[in-house]
């Protein structure tokens, strides 16, 4: 019989998914079998299952440090915002449509039913479930209907371990008064606390932890101290993408509101000659960089249109004149085409508007969603390349005809004349690192790292940081029954 436990957080971003990620790595090693599960999840970053269907990428990350491929139920609600009110819901892995805010609370409860379904089909294959909350569930003006937090833990029965962020400040006020916030009930399923992030000797919150003790009635776990090399790991959200001091070429990104996808940044990250620069809006991209990547979208239209506004696509002409590198990655791949067209409203309202015109290619937008891994070869080079698409769209035209890629047999991507503006629909390319080298070789700068084995290195070493810090034993003798 499979055993579950819930890491819910005192506040959003106070480090959940990596938790779960460490714990599920730590247990792996312990002998375990153990699978990651989030009810419902909001990010544009995404990943491909093994059942051709989506989920969350902390949840794909997760799966991977659980030694597990990622599939549709570990996360069975996920929500792709598309503007500051809608979102898409995928639902066990295939998009349903889309939401405002205010209708999506009258579709709980027949989510709860998928997610449930989902958890159970989980717990059939594992000895331990570690769920992960959303956000926090102080908000308590969201608890009636509610699937993410104390609403799933009540219907399927699991303890909760509440983890707060003391980076920010406050976690003692964090941790005391969620207690004093929730319904009695909900307060009862929590069992333990832990406190994260902490920068320094953790012996001097020995007093806040005994405070917190004290006010709470549970006990603690631990106080788990910053772990550096967490810029290693995929960001779940992408207001938490940092620049890092690297080499000295320069890969500026411009920031997209609806930015998605975005750990195509991180195999540059983790380049010693690479020094990779989030361009801010109302920021101009910098004159002394060597490629432009524009990433995945969202809403490709509507980026598109905040590209312009922001003075971007002056910024990429001047940098494509200057004999610069442009790199369009999904979305932004669309962007670099004469035109992006949308007759049926999949983004918004029906419409066609011009793209940059780097490349020689139109998109025009389709209700279908292309889910699926992407296997095959960098022509120049030869070099195996494993990733994935996700996108709404198809891109033909004559720049095609230099497709750089081939995927399963069939030429994809698009590239200009000389070779320096290039698009592609697959992400997860720059992972592959006899790509990742040729590619850079060709912009002047050598490759020195290799990626993947860099992130399984990381996970360990969160593992040891975990076992070090956290009572994981205390914590797995919470887990209830399930089934």
């Amino acid at each position: 019989m499979a055993r579950a436990i819930m890491i819910q957080g005192a506040g959003s971003n106070v480090g959940k998914s990596m938790l779960v990620a460490g714990i599920a790595r730590a247990c792996l090693r312990r002998g375990m079998s153990v699978a990651p599960f989030k009810p419902q999840n909001m990010s544009n970053n995404a990943a491909v299952t093994v059942d051709g269907g989506e989920i969350g990428r902390a949840q794909a990350l997760q799966a991977r440090a659980a030694g597990r491929a990622p599939h549709s139920d570990m996360n069975p609600v996920l929500l792709k915002p598309e503007n500051e009110t809608g979102a898409q819901i995928v639902l066990q892995g295939r998009a349903i449509g889309r939401s405002e805010a205010k209708a999506y609370g009258t579709r709980k409860a027949e989510l709860l039913r998928a997610v449930l379904e989902s958890f159970a089909r989980l717990a059939r294959s594992a000895d331990l479930i570690l769920v992960e909350g959303a956000g926090s569930p102080a908000e308590i003006n969201l608890r009636a209907g509610d699937i993410a937090n104390m609403g799933f833990a009540e219907a399927a029965r699991v303890p909760v371990v509440l983890v707060g962020d003391i980076d920010r400040g406050g976690v003692i006020a964090q941790v005391v008064g969620t207690q004093a916030v929730l319904d009695p009930a909900d307060a009862a399923l929590i069992r333990a606390f832990a406190i994260n992030k902490f920068r320094g000797d953790t012996a001097l919150f020995a007093d806040g932890l005994r405070a917190i003790e004290a006010r709470t009635g549970w006990p603690s776990l631990g106080v788990v101290p910053w772990f550096p090399d967490a810029w290693r790991l995929p960001a779940e959200d992408a207001l938490d993408i940092v620049e890092r001091p690297g080499g000295e070429m320069i890969v500026a990104v411009p920031r997209l509101g609806r930015i998605a996808n975005f750990d195509d940044l991180d195999p540059l990250s983790a380049e010693p000659g690479v020094s990779v620069r989030m361009i801010e809006p109302g920021r101009p991209l910098p004159g002394d960089a060597r490629l432009v990547l524009i990433p995945g979208s969202k809403s490709t239209i509507a980026d598109l249109a905040a590209f312009r506004a922001n003075g971007w696509d002056i910024d990429l002409a001047a940098h494509v004149r200057r004999g610069g590198a442009v790199l369009g990655l999904c979305g932004g791949y669309q962007m670099l085409g004469r035109s992006v067209s949308d007759p049926g409203g999949v983004e918004g309202p029906a419409c066609t508007v011009p793209g940059l015109g780097l490349l020689d290619v139109e998109t025009v937008m389709h209700a279908n969603k292309r889910v699926t891994e992407a296997h095959g070869r960098h022509v120049a080079s030869g070099a195996e390349i494993t990733g994935y698409e996700i996108h709404m769209g198809r891109t033909q035209g004559p720049d095609c005809a230099r497709a750089w890629l081939e995927i399963g047999g069939v030429p994809e991507g698009a590239a200009s004349a000389d070779g320096l503006i290039r698009g592609s629909y697959v992400h997860g390319l720059l992972s592959s690192d006899e790509f990742r080298a040729a590619y850079l070789s060709d912009l002047g700068c050598a490759s020195t790292t290799r990626f993947e084995r860099g992130v399984d290195a990381a996970l360990d070493a969160l593992a040891d940081h975990l076992e070090a810090h956290l009572d994981i034993d205390r914590l797995l003798s919470l887990a209830a029954d399930i089934g």
